[in-house]
């Protein structure tokens, strides 16, 4: 009998975040970015196993990725 399972990674964009990077220093635009993973049984997702906050540069000279808590991201979600 064969016993297939695994984790799947999804990204859902928050929106765009007017701030400056943590890194480069910019004043623009990050975009905020939901990843959630799931664990799956025979292709089913059943349950999260864990959801992170991610904030994404769009300088193209940086592009630096900065995980952030789930109160922070509350705080900077438009509407």
């Amino acid at each position: 009998m064969f016993l297939i399972f695994g984790l799947r990674t999804r990204s859902e964009r928050l929106g765009l975040v007017p701030m400056a990077c943590r890194v480069c220093g910019q004043s623009g635009s990050m975009l905020l970015v939901r990843e959630i993973t799931r664990f799956s049984l025979f292709f089913v997702p059943l349950f999260r196993v864990r959801t992170k906050h991610v904030l994404y540069c769009t300088n193209p000279l940086c592009g630096t990725r900065t995980g952030i808590g789930a109160d922070e991201a509350r705080a900077l979600v438009p509407g």
